[in-house]
């Protein structure tokens, strides 16, 4: 699987090309982005108004002509003043309101598709994952585009259509001075934005890895909150937290004065640029080549275009700033699970619900086989068994059966189909599974166990949970069936756990049942109520046993012995116990353990 890098070279240049992949997303409102720009130009239209009614509101104010000046004319121009400004405002109130809808549906989407997406990622991604930082660069990466996508609209490319606009009126009326220094003005201070702040991304970088670290640390720490209580190492945690609280201060500190850089190198161009114009205008006022009018309108656009200019550099550091952090995330959906369904690939259709082993070869590492030529079947309706020692490859079975993984040789086949021709949802489907490690979502006990059909009636989730024999447990509940079992089910002993997940396995009803250590968690009196429920649901059904517990496994009708890889021995258990090999063995040193009360 090609799971792509998620650390970064700290001086590796931001990939505009990300802003390539919004544009399906606004493609979709099409109708509202067209009528945002037209409310964009209107309210630009409204606010380039403004200076020049100013202009005219002090040449004629100015000297004589204010005493024949019409009421009027004044009113007007007042009320032409203020109608300007209002337009402004109405337009940009009204640009905002319609694009956001297009802004919070993309942010929507994009969530949704990047959570389908990890969901749709294969084992090896999710065992080597840190959840606190994967949580923290999806929840920077979303919101950054939401940002990305507003103050695009709504400051870049309006900005940039004023610059335009101002040069251009500038020139037309007073000549290619004044519009020369607005150019390279505005020309000066972008070329430095942009290379202040591709040199400044590093520390933006340095800021979101060391907070992804830190919360990674914590969320790590506070799941695994009763080992940390074990070993008494409250302290020890903590010390590992604030080195990581360090870290991130240090690169905040860093980027705090990269940004002391920017602003101040930002604030002297534009300094610099309006005191020219304002020195310009006010020589040319004083030679008479233009009116205090003039002089107003030029200053009012030097206002006008700067403030905007320097609320643009906040703008493009925060588009770089969210770029950094959403590259994560777009690097996240360019991932590519290892195994995929193929581009023909069929539902699984199960008749009787036989399932084949066929030479199956499988290794996490190249130096190291966990199975070699594996090769059994399991007719329709048996309870199959495989049993050894731990590490023996058991496991890695179910994993292949649920096409977690596929294996580097040989098939598996259910009913003669073999299972890389058809869709992981429909074979998942098929397949229930009562895990050895049962971890549960932080919800009340009914909805745990409806998890296993999320359309299944209260009715029907009740008879499961009386068939896995929780009904007198829950009775017991002050809330019953709505006790909140906490966060991965911790509020629950490891065999309540066990039961919940036997009936969600209950409820789906599948033509396949696996049970990987399903009993290893309960006592000798819960063990056989639970076989018995399990052998009452198996009945029909095609079974695997993974079990290391060899008394849960005597009533199979085939028991395969696996040692190092491959299959030892095979029978009945009487069959086995007969051959006086691994099986018998292992049998007589669990009796032996049995006997004497200890723990298998």
């Amino acid at each position: 699987m090609r799971h792509g890098n998620f650390e970064h070279e700290t001086d590796a240049p931001v990939n505009w090309r990300i802003i390539w992949h919004l544009i399906p997303y606004l493609r979709q409102y099409s109708g509202r982005v067209a009528l945002t720009f037209a409310l964009l130009l209107a309210a630009k239209g409204a606010i380039l108004v403004v200076p020049f009614v100013m202009k005219y509101l002090v040449d004629s104010l100015d000297g004589a002509t204010a005493e024949s000046l019409a009421t009027g004319v004044l009113f007007g121009l007042v009320l032409a003043y203020g109608a300007a400004r209002f337009s402004n405002v109405l337009f940009a109130e009204l640009r905002d309101t319609i694009f956001g809808r297009v802004t919070e549906q993309a942010m929507r989407q994009i969530a949704l598709e990047v959570f389908r997406h990890v969901h749709s990622l294969d084992l090896e991604y999710h065992l080597n994952r840190r959840t606190g930082g994967l949580a923290r660069d999806i929840e920077r990466g979303t919101t950054g585009i939401g940002f990305l996508m507003r103050f695009f609209v709504f400051n870049i490319a309006p900005n940039l259509f004023e610059i335009l606009m101002v040069s251009g009126i500038l020139l037309f009326n007073y000549g290619a001075s004044f519009a020369l220094i607005t150019l390279a003005s505005v020309i000066l201070y972008g070329l430095f934005s942009f290379r202040a702040t591709e040199w400044r991304t590093q520390f933006v970088r340095e800021v979101a890895e060391a907070d992804s670290m830190s919360s990674t640390r914590a969320v790590d720490s506070l799941l695994n909150f009763e080992t940390v209580k074990y070993f008494t190492n409250e302290e020890f945690e903590a010390q590992r937290y604030d080195s990581e609280l360090a870290s991130l201060e240090g690169a905040r500190r860093r980027n705090r004065l990269s940004l002391f850089g920017l602003n101040g190198g930002q604030a002297l161009i534009i300094a610099v640029a309006q005191t020219s114009m304002i020195g310009l205008a006010g020589w040319q006022v004083r030679d008479g080549s233009i009116t205090l009018g003039d002089f107003i309108l030029i200053n009012q656009f030097m206002l006008q275009l700067f403030i905007p200019l320097g609320f643009l550099g906040f703008v493009f550091r925060e588009m770089k700033g969210s770029l950094a952090n959403i590259e994560k995330m777009f690097e996240l959906l360019a991932l590519r699970p290892g195994v995929v369904d193929a581009a023909d690939a069929r539902e699984l259709q199960v008749s009787r619900g036989e399932v084949s082993f066929e030479g199956i070869g499988f290794s996490y590492n190249p130096q190291r086989a966990i199975l070699k030529g594996v090769s059994f079947a399991m007719g329709a309706g048996e309870k199959v068994a495989v049993v050894g020692d731990s590490g023996s490859g058991k496991s890695t079975l179910v994993k292949l059966l649920f096409r977690f993984y596929d294996p580097q040789a040989g098939r598996i086949l259910i009913d003669g189909q073999d299972i890389r021709g058809v869709s992981q949802r429909s074979l998942r489907r098929a397949i229930g599974i009562v895990p050895q490690d049962t971890v549960l979502f932080n919800d009340s006990i009914l909805e745990n166990v409806r998890y296993g059909d999320p359309g299944a009636s209260d009715a029907r989730v009740m008879e499961a949970i009386r068939l896995a024999h929780l009904d007198a447990f829950i009775a017991n509940l002050p809330d019953g069936v709505e006790t909140l079992v906490g966060e991965r089910g911790l509020k629950l002993s490891g065999g309540e756990r066990q039961r919940v997940s036997i009936a969600r396995t209950i409820l789906k009803r599948p033509p396949i049942l696996v049970f990987d250590e399903a009993t290893s968690s309960l006592d000798s009196k819960s063990e056989r109520a639970i076989l018995a429920a399990l052998e009452e649901i198996s009945q029909g059904h095609t079974s695997l046993v993974i079990a290391h517990r060899l008394s849960t496994v005597v009533d199979a009708d085939r028991i395969f012995v696996l040692h190092n890889g491959e299959i030892a021995e095979s029978g009945t258990h009487e069959e086995l116990l007969s051959c006086a090999g691994l099986y018998a063995q292992l049998w007589s040193a669990q009796q032996k353990q049995r006997e004497a009360g200890s723990p298998l």
